[in-house]
């Protein structure tokens, strides 16, 4: 054991945040510390590393054993640059590297015993220094930053110009080299793009000491931890395997409590029903019996019907109307930055009832390419078609579409004036807004507050078409579990960008890289797209080096009737594709025709007529699984 929590308390107020919290972690163990936002996971972070008191209980930590704690937000300051700061974590071997080579200097003008002093110690420190990977320790700092997500040309930044990310990220480079025996990490993944998220999670993997997290990422969760403790109402309870593991075994216990609640109350009715009626006879043997089951009853030890999750959100989302075949088209697009080109000529479709996750590395062009369909930003070249009755509801990961200077309520009234004021107090209590918090400014409640009141409008816009920048930003676990029922549920159609893998593998339909300054299209979930990377990419979308290395071989293998024939062949699948897709559409139309023509009064009643429309439906069904899956051969 490494580290033990014992009995640990902590109010604020009149609040109790938890009681009683005990758990222990081993040595070399993953564990991950879950509960939803305001649970107290953050404050009990503190309290083990000694920033903050419990109220009761105690904090043991095995002896001679090290910690290294990475806050949510960092302050650090200063003009030293990254690299320097990182590699300020292994100040130690600097230090000793340092003597090494003043010992060297001093060598070359000893003699004699003074010498042989000078050898010894050379010798002793050197073996040390080789034994903590001092040579190699520059090489480390670059690959850990590397992982990161930072280049090279950023080495030489000052602290005073990082973001509040960048700094988080280079505190968290920091704490990894510095090795403790236990990492305790605040949301390690918040600022990390997807790359550098799987590079973290192999890191910590193989990481020797012990782990606690903090982390509303549950594909991460999934991949590092082996054992799960939640706070949840106060408590904690503690569960071994994964995340996967914990919802499952979660939904087990608490559906086991539910039953065994019932059945009491069951037992509980029919005992005060027999008492009732025994009564009722009016006589001293079965008034005494009723008085016997009385006592019986007053004895059993009642069960406390197990909690619901009141603090969930209800989030449902409609569409008002249906929106043709085709919801979106881009042809072309282009667009830069002075001195950063974010994507050229990218062109894809989106038909009714997809929904497309947008994904790439940080600074690739995702938020741009939104704000672009959106009407927001220009396109350097290029165009977008919007499909018949398409009516965007657009989610913006910048709260942009909020007002500071306005309440909850006028946001929602200012929207949609046609509501009453009952029906606006309704909707901002499905998303826990109640009582006199209606009228707090919008510009001083929480990230994760303004993204509930986003999601809010978001339900009341009946759109057809969602896009969606970042929409689990801010969002506790459970309200991420609910926001993919509400998608996987929706009837419309959505594109949305995100860096939550288990989200995407819940949720898309399709996935768009945005990678080498155009997309590469992956017709499945997250661990499909993971499968078909390195491939694809490097089919689709290859470096310029890569591409220009390609285009040269292409150029010299290739003989000019070949060049012919590749370019006919390309020609006749493009036009198979249209008419595979003209047909989809033909037969979707013609499905939901018969559908209405069954619901009409005459027809549902006339059995031969009915029986005639389902052999209809059913031939349709047929082609339809054999269109798809050559449409999706040839896109």
């Amino acid at each position: 054991m490494i580290l033990s929590c014992q009995n640990i308390s902590k109010s604020f107020g009149e609040r109790t945040l938890f009681s009683n919290i005990t758990f222990n972690i081993e040595e070399h163990e993953k564990c991950a510390l879950i509960g939803n936002n305001g649970a107290g996971k953050t404050t009990l972070l503190k309290i083990i590393v000694q920033q903050s008191s419990p109220d009761t209980g105690q904090v043991v930590f095995a002896r001679d054993t090290t910690f290294g704690y990475l806050a949510q937000y960092q302050e650090a300051e200063g003009d030293r640059t990254i690299y320097d700061e990182v590699l300020s974590s292994r100040q130690y071997l600097l230090d000793m590297e340092e003597k090494l080579r003043s010992l060297e200097h001093q060598m070359r003008s000893a003699s004699g015993g003074a010498l042989e002093s000078l050898m010894n110690t050379y010798t002793r420190v050197n073996q040390q220094f080789e034994l903590e990977n001092g040579y190699a320790v520059r090489s480390e700092i670059q690959g850990v930053l590397s992982g990161l997500g930072f280049s090279p040309e950023e080495y030489d930044k000052p602290l005073s110009a990082l973001s509040g990310g960048q700094k988080t990220r280079v505190s968290l480079g920091k704490l990894l080299l510095s090795k403790p025996d236990i990492l305790l990490l605040d949301e390690p993944t918040n600022h990390l793009d997807m790359e550098s998220v799987a590079w973290l999670e192999n890191y910590l993997l193989n990481y020797g000491g012990a782990v606690l997290i903090v982390s509303h990422d549950r594909y991460f969760l999934d991949k590092v931890v082996t054992k799960v403790v939640e706070i949840e109402n106060g408590s904690m309870l503690s569960y071994s395997g994964n995340y996967s593991a914990f919802a499952l075994k979660k939904a087990q216990i608490r559906d086991a409590q539910y039953k065994a609640w019932l059945n009491q109350q069951r037992e509980i009715r029919h005992q005060e029903a027999v008492i009732e009626k025994l009564k009722s006879f009016n006589r001293e043997k079965s008034i005494r019996r009723a008085e016997s089951r009385e006592k019986m009853l007053g004895k059993i030890d009642r069960l406390e019907k197990p909690a619901e999750l009141n603090t969930r959100m209800r989030l449902q989302l409609e569409p008002r109307i249906t929106s043709g075949n085709d919801v979106l088209t881009v042809d072309g697009l282009s667009k830069s930055f002075p001195g950063q080109e974010l994507f050229t000529d990218i062109s894809f479709s989106i038909k009714r009832g997809e929904r497309v996750a947008l994904i790439g590395n940080n600074g690739t062009g995702k938020t741009t390419l939104l704000k672009i369909i959106n009407g927001l930003l220009q396109a350097d070249k290029g165009s977008f078609t919007l499909g018949t009755k398409v009516q965007i509801g657009y989610y913006d990961q910048e709260q942009q579409v909020l007002h500071d200077e306005k309440t909850l309520f006028q946001e929602i009234s200012d929207t949609y004036p046609t509501l009453t004021e009952t029906e606006i107090r309704n909707m901002l209590a499905a998303f826990l807004f109640t009582g006199d918090e209606v009228f707090t400014q919008i510009g001083s409640i929480s990230g994760g507050e303004r993204g509930r009141v986003s999601l809010a409008k978001l339900m009341l816009s009946e759109s057809n078409f969602l896009i969606l920048d970042e929409p689990t930003n801010h969002l506790d676990i459970a309200s991420r579990e609910i926001l993919e029922e509400a998608l996987t549920s929706y009837t419309g159609t959505v594109l949305y960008v995100s860096h939550d893998r288990y989200f995407i593998n819940q949720t898309a339909t399709r996935i768009l890289d945005l990678t080498n300054r155009t997309l590469v299209n992956y017709i499945g979930d997250y661990d499909y797209y993971l499968e078909k990377r390195e491939e694809l990419t490097e089919r689709y979308a290859p470096s310029r080096e890569e591409g220009a290395a390609l285009e040269t071989v292409s150029e010299n293998k290739l003989s000019w009737q070949q060049k012919k024939e590749a370019q006919a062949a390309l020609r006749k699948k493009e036009a198979e594709l249209a008419r595979v897709e003209k047909r989809i559409g033909d037969l979707e139309e013609e499905d939901a025709a018969i559908d209405e023509t069954m619901a009409l009064p005459e027809v549902c009643s006339d059995y031969e007529k009915c029986t005639e429309l389902s052999l209809q439906k059913d031939r349709i069904r047929k082609e339809l699984e054999q269109l798809y899956a050559r449409w999706e051969e040839l896109a």
